[in-house]
């Protein structure tokens, strides 16, 4: 059924039809309205679930992770210092192959505070461990979360997943949402049977003291699943169109990449602006396309490299930085054509949009005018110098 709603209020609604029977999170904005809703629909009688309230997020992630390890689908939504705060129990999480789900409201990291929209929080946690999908709209934030629980309790996965929404751009923005019928969202994803759990009737040790000997072998093992995850992914996508009647890849994304000479590689909601600027560049003859990279981890580089290896110039825009080095997002898909014999002539790297500064189709034509030069590393668009200017007297 079709709903003109709020971002978090449907991302809420369909969490809802996930049936979890645990959830926990501590309120921050811009995800605050999500767990508001979840806890009212178990006041309603909506939900058969336990709404646990914590002092932290530290406390909540540890509340899922509890909840998950007995054998209970359980769900979890933060952002920014909230995520931070979780740090330590999203790495235990993902090692002891709990499928928790969790929605992360994108946005920026203090000092100095700023509650906008930007992507540094999630980017930050990308080697916890922890499968990474990110949205482009409302839409596909709704349909993520089914994605999400598929995958993470798939019995050759079970890893938990972060579903990462552009605070405030999505989580409040409004939009034309199909929400799914429960009964379709029941066919999908039928009930979840762990298969491990705690138990005092059938003991197992879950997160013990690994010694050398050990340890290099859990990580491994690790690595080894994300690798599956790059092949299961497109399954569960293509399940999810047979079932919903909509599209996505899960890995990647192409939009007028045929022919394309120059093509701009993003990630979230800034993926819907950068379309409108192809296709007003496309009306006028020039040969530019979009790919959206929808899973950060694991990072499909052999899928990025078969989509970007017939471009001659590349754009990486990144939301987030990694502070002393370059952009992260393009430090990868740079290492994706590593050792390769055909790729770009330039991949240029560009910053935008932290701290949830607009970013306009103005911001995305500058991108575009600066790849006709040199090669770019870092290139901070629509910087304001005149609030660089120091004084202490």
């Amino acid at each position: 059924m079709k709903e003109f709603v709020e971002g978090s209020h449907a991302v809420a609604e369909v969490v809802r039809q996930c049936k979890p029977g645990v959830i926990s999170a501590y309120p921050i904005t811009p995800q605050t309205h999500i767990v508001e809703d979840l806890a009212q629909f178990v006041s309603d009688g909506k939900l058969a679930a336990q709404t646990v309230n914590v002092e932290s997020e530290h406390s909540a992630a540890s509340v899922v992770l509890g909840a998950s390890a007995t054998g209970v689908r359980s769900y979890t939504a933060t952002s920014s210092q909230g995520l931070f705060y979780m740090f330590e129990v999203l790495f235990n999480i993902a090692g002891m192959r709990l499928p928790v789900v969790m929605t992360c409201a994108a946005r920026a990291i203090s000092a100095p505070i700023n509650i906008w929209n930007d992507q540094q929080d999630a980017v930050s946690l990308r080697d916890s461990g922890w499968i990474q999908l990110h949205a482009e709209d409302i839409q596909e934030a709704v349909d993520l979360h089914l994605i999400a629980y598929k995958l993470a309790e798939n019995k050759s996965i079970m890893l938990p997943v972060m579903v990462c929404m552009d605070g405030f751009v999505l989580t409040h923005g409004i939009e034309t949402v199909d929400i799914p019928e429960q009964a379709m969202v029941d066919s999908f994803l039928p009930p979840y049977i762990a298969p491990y759990k705690l138990d005092p009737a059938a003991p197992v040790t879950m997160g013990p003291l690994v010694d050398p000997e050990y340890y290099t072998e859990t990580r491994y093992a690790l690595q080894e699943t994300h690798k599956k995850v790059l092949d299961m992914l497109p399954q569960i996508t293509a399940e999810f169109a047979k079932t919903f009647g909509r599209k996505y890849n899960g890995l990647v994304e192409g939009y007028h990449l045929e022919g394309a000479e120059k093509v701009i590689v993003a990630i979230g909601s800034v993926c819907g602006t950068i379309k409108e600027v192809i296709d007003e560049a496309r009306a006028k003859g020039k040969k530019i396309g979009m790919l959206k990279v929808s899973c950060l981890r694991p990072f499909p580089a052999q899928q990025i490299y078969d989509a970007l290896k017939g471009a001659s110039k590349v754009a990486v825009i990144d939301r987030a930085l990694s502070l002393g080095s370059t952009a992260p997002l393009a430090s990868e898909v740079k290492a994706a054509f590593f050792g390769k014999k055909k790729a770009p002539s330039v991949i240029s790297s560009f910053v935008v949009g932290l701290g949830g500064r607009d970013i306009t189709k103005d911001s995305i034509r500058e991108v575009i005018k600066l790849l006709n030069g040199r090669e770019r590393n870092g290139e901070f668009i629509d910087l304001k110098p005149e609030l660089l200017k120091e004084s202490y007297e």
